[in-house]
């Protein structure tokens, strides 16, 4: 199905409102990735970016991409879900405003106000900036985080009612009676509805404390003898932070239940391990979240061991599922492979490969050396760079129409090829101890940020030949059908 065929099921506002959706992501993206380019080409010294504006870029990266992440899933999910429940074109709509409302917000907040206190915002530090930027602008950075977060609950809570409307409890949606053996496989939710349906739980309860701890920030910016426990309103920024991006993750993926189908011939195949993964990862990501804290000594130790056991399981249930189920799927299909397809594919493959590396950070003894090292930018960078944004690029790919074919397989290969150079020089700088989050580099560390740049750099320019060809395509042509 292209982006015309939405047209025949909802009118000309949801057409466009995908459409306005997959630019923005297309557009945004790029933009993060320029960030991030300019960051690796700074580390590796090929130019020159002062420390003070290397950290603003480096939040503007951070909070962007994840923000963006989570755009590009909720354009996926949003698709495909509505084919089987009824969703609400406004509020999407209004998702999307609320999203550049915020992320214009965020901007001003780095570039304008010098906010640079990198994604996690870390309580009180927002209020202790050295000068380097004003109350206000950290108020503005967290006003935009509040912003995106409203936008996301509003989405979610309309999908929840669409869902409700048709199967009568998230339970019944998520498909806990088939994962125990309590109804038959074949009455149980849609890989997408079940997909959403555990995004939608895990985000709502995410965002909630996410947006607490953003209002005590807010007042301790403007009230600084508000006090609040520091360890305490970082365990509810990881929570809110762990949740959101793995959500960002579980929305992608409804693209290789639906997308790879169409080109294998094949539907893709639910069961009781199907239903029980989701059921088991729904629990798994509200708990694994003390992982992020593995170094924090004053944290609980039931909490700290939690984290560890909880992840080597966490990413477990439905990555083996998709995987599995991907393969499966592909086996002696007689697939015709194209960009829509292997993009796709890609993404399970990324987001299979980059749990190892998260499991081994995951583990105590090994967190303790590696996780101030860029093996950690290196497993996320895998898992959402070679994974969800994979996903999403599959796709946008999917719904391009077949005219300008020409440039989709350079694209496909120079985004590959470039970010799986891009991670690997992380994962192999963080294993010798190259530190993350310095402006400054050794030089002994240089050779793994040229490598890195160079990777970095064939990834922006397969992105922008993806989403111009993209833009092109659906401006110029008459699409009628699928084809990438």
């Amino acid at each position: 199905m292209t982006i015309q065929a939405v047209q025949t099921r909802g009118g000309i506002s949801a057409r466009a409102a995908v459409l306005a959706y997959v630019v923005v992501c297309g557009l945004v993206l790029l933009l993060m990735m320029v960030f991030g380019l300019l960051m690796r080409l700074t580390q590796a010294q090929w130019i020159d970016i002062q420390p003070d504006l290397f950290y603003v870029i480096m939040t503007m990266h951070g909070a962007g991409m994840v923000g963006i992440a989570g755009l590009c899933g909720a354009t996926v999910m949003w698709y495909f879900v509505r084919r089987h429940v009824p969703v609400t074109t406004g509020i999407f709509v209004a998702n999307l405003v609320f999203f550049l409302i915020g992320a214009l917000l965020i901007l001003g907040s780095g570039f304008i106000g010098g906010f640079g206190a990198a994604w996690t915002f870390l309580f009180p530090l927002p209020a202790h900036s050295g000068d380097l930027w004003s109350a206000n602008a950290a108020a503005a950075y967290m006003f935009g985080l509040l912003f995106i977060g409203v936008g996301f609950l509003l989405l979610h809570l309309d999908i929840a009612r669409g869902i409700l409307s048709v199967y009568g409890g998230l339970g019944a949606a998520l498909g806990v009676k088939q994962a125990f053996g309590l109804a038959p496989e074949s009455e149980g939710p849609p890989p997408a509805v079940a997909a959403s349906t555990m995004a939608l739980i895990v985000n709502i309860l995410g965002i909630l404390l996410g947006a607490a701890v953003l209002v005590i920030t807010l007042v301790n910016l403007y009230v600084p003898s508000f006090a609040f426990n520091a360890l305490a309103a970082k365990n509810m920024i990881f929570f809110f932070g762990h949740v959101f991006i793995n959500a960002t993750i579980y929305m992608a993926v409804i693209a290789v239940y639906e997308i790879l189908p169409v080109y294998t011939h094949r539907a893709w195949k639910t069961n009781q391990a199907f239903y029980l993964a989701w059921v088991l990862s729904t629990v798994f990501v509200l708990i694994v979240y003390p992982h992020h804290l593995l170094m924090d000594f004053a944290m609980p130790t039931w909490a700290l061991v939690l984290g560890q056991v909880v992840s080597w399981l966490s990413g477990l249930p439905v990555l083996l599922v998709t995987a599995f189920g991907a393969l499966t799927n592909v086996y002696r299909s007689g697939i015709k492979w194209n960009t829509a397809a292997g993009l796709v594919f890609v993404g399970a493959a990324g987001w299979a490969i980059g749990v190892i590396p998260a499991i081994a950070d995951g583990t105590i003894e090994v967190n303790s050396f590696m996780h101030n090292t860029q093996w950690v930018p290196g497993h996320f960078h895998t898992y959402l760079l070679l994974g969800t944004i994979a996903m999403f690029l599959g796709f946008l790919t999917h719904i391009t129409p077949r005219s300008n074919n020409a440039w989709a397989p350079t694209g496909f290969w120079l985004y590959v090829v470039g970010g799986s150079i891009f991670v690997l020089a992380f994962l192999t700088a963080g294993a010798a101890s190259v530190p993350r989050r310095y402006a400054v580099h050794l030089p002994s560390w240089l050779p793994y940020d040229r490598v890195g740049s160079i990777g970095a750099a064939l990834v922006v320019v397969g992105v922008l030949i993806l989403v111009v060809r993209f833009l092109v395509s659906v401006t110029s042509a008459a699409p009628e059908e699928a084809g990438a």
